[in-house]
């Protein structure tokens, strides 16, 4: 059975001396807080804190904080009409720009804000690590660097990271660290889901650039050995690709270069010994320049000797006389 109270919640009124103070409130914020005036603005209005207590807001009039708002408090003793200012503060209000919620520093780290001479050693209890162990016994797992309780087997084992085959692992990759690894390599610009995977003709697993990762994350890594690849280096998934596998073949005819155009008309200004092209000056090609070059050849025939236009010959005069 459920049970509803009948009894409603009512906000408290403000009490009616304290709420006529807000003269008072605006000389507090002028002489006592030493505010300038030029930046308490409009009176907002009041808020009952609690029984004879209240407080008076005015907005503030600052550039540097805008929506913000005076908040001066008063209060009075019971069966006393004295008001005394209780605070002052200035306090944000709607639309108000407020600095984002703090962040640890742990988390708000990022991939890639490590940079060069930063150091960013991991946890105790980093999940993503787990101990350096060996087989003691038929079938106990001991952590090689945990401290012994006993005198006895205090001295057994190595006592620092260098004492063992691999210097300097004192943890490794635990199954979360590995999970974790593979789903970002695989979902990142390295992995199958990719433009350049998705536009290359063959997958890595199938190029003899792909250089196989050892234990369980080598079943589907590896690091792409081809220097005119754009993975060169990195690590890469097996079904990733690229357009540069060792056994790509081209296709289509070969492509033939283009005949070159020589343009036998045009010609270049260049600079000689003790001649400059700028200080040098030229002269238009035209006919009133050269005219004996550009005079046209004459097109009349040849002179001949004129023809005789006299009437038939006359026969000699001894042809005459003989007559």
């Amino acid at each position: 059975m459920t049970l509803v109270s009948t009894i409603r919640s009512r906000a408290k009124e403000p009490d009616q001396i304290c709420a006529d103070a807000f003269d008072l409130a605006r000389r507090s914020l002028l002489e006592d807080a030493r505010v300038t005036a030029d930046t308490v603005g409009d009176y907002l209005g009041a808020e009952a804190t609690a029984d004879r207590v209240v407080t008076h807001f005015f907005d503030c009039t600052d550039p540097g904080y805008t929506g913000w708002r005076w908040a001066v408090t008063v209060t009075r003793a019971p069966r006393s009409k004295v008001v005394t200012v209780d605070e002052s503060v200035l306090l944000p209000g709607d639309g108000s720009l407020l600095a984002p919620a703090w962040v640890p520093w742990q988390d708000r780290l990022r991939p890639g804000d490590v940079g060069i001479g930063d150091l960013l050693p991991a946890s105790a209890d980093d999940e993503r690590l787990v101990p350096f162990v060996v087989l003691d016994g038929d079938d106990a797992v001991t952590d090689w660097f945990l401290p012994r309780a006993d005198s006895e087997d205090a001295d057994a084992g190595p006592q620092t990271a260098a004492e063992i085959e691999v210097p300097g692992r004192s943890r490794v990759l635990s199954a979360y660290g590995r999970d974790d690894t593979a789903e970002r390599w695989y979902e990142g610009d390295h992995g199958p889901h990719t433009p350049l995977s998705e536009a290359a003709p063959a997958n890595c697993v199938s190029c003899g650039f792909f250089v196989s990762l050892s234990g369980g994350l080598g079943r589907l890594f590896g690091a792409c050995g081809n220097a005119f690849a754009p993975d060169d280096g990195r690590v890469v998934s097996a079904d990733h690709g690229c357009g540069a596998p060792s056994e790509a073949v081209l296709t289509g005819a070969a492509a033939t270069a283009a005949v070159p155009v020589i343009d036998e008309l045009g010609y270049d200004l260049v600079d000689l010994p003790g001649v400059s092209v700028e200080e040098t000056a030229f002269e238009p090609l035209s006919r009133e320049t050269y005219p004996e070059s550009t005079a046209p050849e004459s097109t009349a025939p040849e002179s001949t000797a004129p023809e005789s236009t006299a009437g038939p010959e006359t026969p000699p005069a001894s042809e005459t006389s003989s007559s």
